[in-house]
């Protein structure tokens, strides 16, 4: 069914409308109340009567607005947010599927759907909520229904295998058939990629979240104009990479003559050694559920 059928059916008990975003809030509350239930989608631009008045968003609405619901709601929800053009106005979707880890609250209070309405869960409802709660994955462990075997790079996959050979006695050949090395590193679930699999070894990015952002600021407040800005993408290990690059072109470099010597000597403003693992650790712990992006500010 496409957005405008779903829209003409009206409000349900999986479906809300809501003018704009600064009903953030009565949002919020929505997201908390499809969460404990069935999940469900809110429709933002859309009249509570299905007309559609559209939305104005800017670069940064959309990833905004995750934040927002990210940081308010416990346990913390990353909805599905997507942009619709219909009848030449902007349609912002927002969906979620229904929790794992129920209650989840928003703003220090868990909601339910009941019909088209969204109601305080009472303090008994919580506790029954509570102990029936299911284990819950993270985002990386999750499967992307997107995704495909065709999506993965081999030669950067052959790659991995083969470093990890070398260098962590990894005992999987560097020959071994996709599939089942995926599987073996449980990069591959149910016949489904996981989200990780495809930070790592996507062919091309195929999260909005799986960007590097990288700044050098004149002076030392993040205010524009910039000396160099650039944002990077590509997988786990490119984006590290990049991102080290960009540094390394944007530190002083000394260098000076020794005698005898036929080269110079040369040395970074900071150990390159440093700067990797630091960018390492930023790219490989981040929380890949939100869809604020890395930024690295190279401050002169």
């Amino acid at each position: 069914m496409n957005t405008v059928e779903l829209i003409n059916q009206g409000e349900s008990e999986t479906l809300e409308f809501k003018r704009s975003f600064s009903l953030r809030d009565e949002i919020g509350v929505a997201i908390s109340a499809f969460s404990n239930a069935k999940g469900g989608a809110v429709l933002v631009g859309v009249i509570d009567g299905g007309e559609f008045c559209g939305v104005d968003i800017g670069a940064n609405t959309i990833e905004n607005e995750a934040g927002y619901i990210k940081r308010h709601t416990d346990p913390q929800i990353y909805p599905s947010i997507k942009i619709h053009e219909i009848e030449n106005k902007t349609i912002i979707a927002i969906e979620m599927d229904e929790s794992s880890a129920k209650p989840v609250f928003f703003k220090n209070h868990a909601y339910k759907r009941v019909g088209k309405t969204n109601q305080r869960i009472s303090s008994a409802e919580i506790r029954k909520l509570a102990l029936e709660e299911k284990p819950r994955l993270n985002w990386d462990e999750l499967g992307c229904e997107e995704a495909s075997l065709e999506c993965i790079d081999e030669e950067t996959f052959r790659w991995f295998l083969s470093e990890g050979m070398k260098q962590r006695a990894l005992n999987i050949s560097d020959d071994s058939p996709l599939d089942g090395a995926l599987t073996r590193l449980k990069l591959l679930k149910n016949g489904r990629l996981t989200n990780a699999a495809l930070l790592l070894f996507s062919k091309e990015p195929m999260f909005l979240q799986s960007v590097v952002k990288c700044i050098r600021f004149s002076g030392n407040e993040p205010v524009k104009p910039y000396i160099d800005f650039q944002t990077l993408e590509g997988n786990v290990f490119e984006l590290i990479d990049k991102a080290e690059e960009f540094i390394l072109r944007n530190i002083r470099m000394a260098a000076w003559l020794v005698p005898g010597a036929i080269q110079r000597m040369e040395k970074h403003e900071y150990p390159p050694d440093a700067i990797r693992e630091a960018i390492v650790n930023a790219v490989a712990h981040r929380d890949y559920g939100s869809v604020s992006k890395i930024q690295g500010p190279c401050v002169r």
